[in-house]
């Protein structure tokens, strides 16, 4: 078992490195090309979503992204530090209760939320490519749940987990015989 491990600050222009190292080592492992997109699509919203709660709660540790490769499947796991309340999505309820996962029906990404401009550190800075959200109060869940919809509308096997400690995205995809360059 193969295993790449990433840990970036909170900051919105890490984003795409993490979805352009995702998408070569899912390759090398041999995830189908045809999944490709969707591999980096979810590695980003995840990825956004964690930035998003490290900022919004004044976070200063890294994001952490996992790559591992076992024989059949390849699987991301991207974690952050944000203590995480309960909420509801369309497949089941995440929260403080522990693992369940989210299995919604469909998820569409409608586009970006708030101006695409992040606060780091007192300076505005634009967000990649549109995806990176403004850190949003507490109080409003409505993007935490957008994200994680997303992410469970473009990947079939996605387990969220969540505590006060923080949480923890777990993605898989199918691997073929891995195509060494």
């Amino acid at each position: 078992m193969a295993t790449v491990e990433l840990l970036f600050s909170a900051l919105p222009e890490h984003v795409r490195t993490a979805r352009l190292v995702a998408a070569a080592v899912a390759r090398r492992a041999g995830v189908d090309e045809a999944v490709l997109d969707e591999v980096r699509l979810a590695v980003g919203e995840a990825c956004t979503r964690a930035v998003g709660l490290h900022m919004s709660h004044g976070l200063h540790t890294p994001v952490r992204v996992s790559l591992i490769e076992d024989e059949k499947k390849f699987s991301i796991e991207v974690g952050d530090d944000a203590p995480h309340r309960r909420f509801s999505l369309p497949g089941g309820t995440l929260g403080a209760s522990g693992p369940a996962t989210a299995e919604a029906n469909g998820g569409r990404n409608g586009g970006a939320v708030g101006s695409g401009l992040v606060e780091a550190e007192g300076a505005l800075l634009p967000g990649a490519r549109g995806e990176i959200p403004e850190p949003v109060p507490e109080e409003d869940e409505g993007d935490g749940e957008m994200g994680l919809a997303v992410i469970s509308g473009l990947v079939d096997d996605v387990e969220v987990t969540t505590d006060e400690n923080g949480g923890l995205i777990r993605m898989s995809w199918p691997t073929t015989e891995p195509v060494l360059p």
